[in-house]
């Protein structure tokens, strides 16, 4: 039986019944319409549920990724086996527009999708970037570059890698130094100028494999004599393998190499790699400049296409990982004998029963359940935001692309960290046995701990959704969120008038904290002298973020009860879903007891706030 526990229910209640995706399924941008849509993910529950996709889980983690003296990286045989049915049933077209021979889905359900695939196996999905950069090279690209390369990234099972880190320049792009010169003009061909690169780039996710004829790196680096910072920056195709014509045929080895792979606590069938540019006199790491752009900061705004697709994938992982770590605690719980009902502890002839009647196991699986489906939730509504992108035009698509890239530091920092901490109470629900690997608790934690720190850590996360996301415009996407949520206080349902009630106060709360922190941030910028106010912004970014998702999901968890609220009385509670739905206004309800209070001791630590922890000492720490 497979360790997975999928929650295919859940995302069709978000997909038809809270969203109502079904409204523009069906239309010319989004041709699949809302009876294929159902089938798709059904089969493709199936697919990563039942078969090699999950059956790989356990060996991949278990049996060491090998990388020899020419730099080629070996994976276990069975995620070879995996990647290969994955291609093999042309999985790979569902994330693909029309354009370019995909299904033309709808980013909703491409995520929701990303949750059944990364849920049954995360490492696993980090192998197939080639689809998705092929997309950017097609966009992003010249012609004849998506014609050498992208199009055999797209279709013939060729990898593709997002190449920003370095050893000394982790989170600080801008300080990389891996360095371009160009050698050649553009022939004609339409590729583009040829350059060759020198220097050292680390965590390199999927960099090499037996899957994979070919490997094109997508590389950040700066041209001679460039200006320093991202702004100097250019992105540059460099492919293992040198491709000699259109048709995909394979010249010789390029000039790049991996040179080791990390050992790594989690993700262990992921191939996180060193990669060395240049290294050998006699062979040059040659690549091509992506667009032949030569304006400024291009190379940076290309590469953050694929850096914001990461964030919200990893988000939309780390929530699919804590739903499946919290249905296999809650499975086990159901089946667990153990002690007597609290009630009747001190009869010693009581008879025993399942963990799940014990008080503190409700609590544990409670906070799971409200945190994983309220996280789906929250996921699922930036997709709206995406999905809807799409179907505008001009100013209003402008304007729901802003949405979505406030709600992406939320999907990215918040999913992360809640998944993490709470995959702790997954495991505390299996007592003794969670700590072993006879349940896949233990690798979900260690899998899940990555997804706070690459594409940005939780920390870079809050600054970006405070001092981008939310400065840029003046809080004017905020506030129109602030207004979904005001809504819904002041005209929801009487059912959920406590509930209302506690969603306005934290609306309140949240409204209070970035108050004092937009202050400061004032002050700071206004008065030289005051420079040190904006270390008080930075102390509080973090719970900012950490306010905001939890305002954002009580409303969704809201609206799931209302939709939960009609369906039971539609059926008089004699339905199938009855159990399904009473859940969702329990959860609802839950949610508003127990998590929103903490906005208001968010914003009690923030009106407290001196500043006095930046004027320790380090010798005091």
């Amino acid at each position: 039986m497979s360790h997975y526990h999928g929650n295919l229910r859940d995302i069709e209640f978000n997909l038809y019944e809270v969203f109502r995706t079904q409204d523009w399924l069906g239309t010319d941008t989004f041709p699949v319409d809302a009876d294929t849509a159902r089938m798709m993910l059904a089969e493709f529950a199936r697919f990563t549920g039942e078969g090699p996709w999950a059956d790989s889980f356990v060996p991949a983690d278990r049996t060491p990724l090998h990388l020899d003296a020419d730099g080629d990286v070996t994976i276990p045989d069975e995620l070879h086996a995996a990647l290969e049915a994955f291609h093999d049933d042309q999985w790979h077209l569902l994330s693909l527009s029309t354009e370019l021979g995909g299904m033309g889905t709808t980013p909703t359900l491409r995520w929701a999708a990303y949750e059944l695939m990364s849920g049954a196996h995360a490492a696993a999905t980090l192998w197939f970037m080639g689809p998705l950069f092929g997309q950017v090279l097609s966009d992003e690209g010249t012609p004849a570059q998506y014609d050498r390369f992208g199009q055999h990234m797209v279709h013939d099972r060729w990898g593709a890698t997002m190449v920003l880190t370095e050893p000394d320049a982790g989170s600080d792009v801008g300080a990389g130094v891996t360095k371009a010169v160009k050698v050649a003009e553009d022939d004609g061909s339409g590729l583009g100028s040829t350059w060759h690169l020198t220097g050292v780039k680390r965590f390199i996710t999927s960099a090499d494999a037996q899957t994979h004829a070919n490997t094109v790196h997508l590389v950040l680096a700066r041209p001679e004599g460039g200006e320093p910072g991202t702004k100097g920056l250019r992105l540059f195709i460099v492919p293992k393998f040198h491709v000699l014509d259109d048709e995909g045929t394979l010249g010789e080895r390029n000039g790049v190499k991996v040179t080791n792979l990390e050992d790594k606590m989690g993700i262990k069938a992921s191939a996180t790699c060193e990669l060395t540019f240049g290294a050998d006199p006699d062979r040059p790491a040659v690549g091509y400049l992506v667009g032949e752009r030569d304006g400024h900061g291009d190379g940076i705004a290309q590469m953050f296409r694929i850096i914001e697709h990461a964030r919200m994938s990893i988000g939309v992982k780390a929530m699919s990982t804590l739903s499946t770590g919290y249905l296999n605690a809650l499975e086990y719980a159901k089946v667990r004998v153990q002690g007597a009902d609290l009630t009747r502890m001190a009869d010693k002839t009581a008879p025993k029963v399942t963990i799940i009647n014990h008080p503190d196991v409700r609590r544990l699986l409670m906070d799971q359940k409200v945190h994983a489906e309220g996280m789906r939730a929250l996921c699922t509504y930036a997709g709206v935001m995406q999905d809807q992108a799409m179907l505008a035009d001009g100013e209003e698509r402008d304007a729901w692309e802003r949405r979505n890239d406030l709600l992406l530091p939320l999907v990215k920092g918040y999913c992360s960290e809640k998944a993490y901490e709470l995959l702790a109470d997954s495991l505390q629900v299996f007592g003794g046995s969670g700590f072993t690997r006879d349940y896949p608790i233990e690798q979900y934690i260690r899998d899940a701990k990555i997804d706070t720190l690459y594409e940005g850590t939780t920390a870079i996360q809050s600054l970006d959704l405070v001092f981008r996301k939310i400065a840029r415009d003046n809080a004017q996407t905020l506030f129109w969120f602030a207004g979904q949520v005001k809504e819904t206080v002041d005209t929801g349902r009487d059912e959920f008038a406590d509930e209302r009630k506690a969603l306005g106060q934290a609306l309140e709360d949240v409204q209070g904290h970035l108050g004092h922190m937009l202050g400061w941030a004032m002050a700071a910028r206004d008065d030289a002298a005051q420079a040190g106010e904006l270390y008080k912004t930075g102390l509080h970014t973090v719970s900012m973020l950490e306010s905001l998702s939890e305002l954002l999901i009580g409303w969704l968890l809201l609206r799931q009860a209302e939709v939960a609220h009609d369906a039971l009385a539609a059926d008089g509670g004699a339905g199938r879903d009855t159990d399904f739905y009473t859940g969702k206004v329990a959860s609802a309800r839950y949610w508003a007891r127990t998590v929103l209070p903490k906005t208001r001791h968010r914003r009690e630590q923030a009106m407290a706030e001196d500043g006095s922890l930046m004027e320790l000492p380090e010798g005091a720490f």
